[in-house]
């Protein structure tokens, strides 16, 4: 199977997990280890309900961004 995402969710991503980050640091979580916990289980309570960041990652499909990810830490 081979995956694609539009140059468009890629920045859509990028802004819902850069939400998501400020959401968990402003309540004291460690964002890269619920953020983690997330993509693993796909359970939503790693993720805050502060500043709606649960419903937002929630938007986001987990291979599109595990593919974006991948793409972006090879690039660099």
């Amino acid at each position: 199977m081979t995956f694609s995402v539009p140059e468009d969710k890629e920045q859509e991503m990028r802004k819902v997990l850069t939400t998501v980050y400020d959401a968990l640091k402003q309540k004291g979580y460690n964002p890269i280890s619920q953020i983690v916990g997330y993509i693993l289980s796909e359970d939503p309570t790693y993720i805050t309900t502060h500043n709606n960041a649960r419903s937002l990652i929630r938007k986001i499909d987990r291979d599109e961004l595990l593919q974006a990810m991948v793409k972006a830490y090879l690039a660099d």
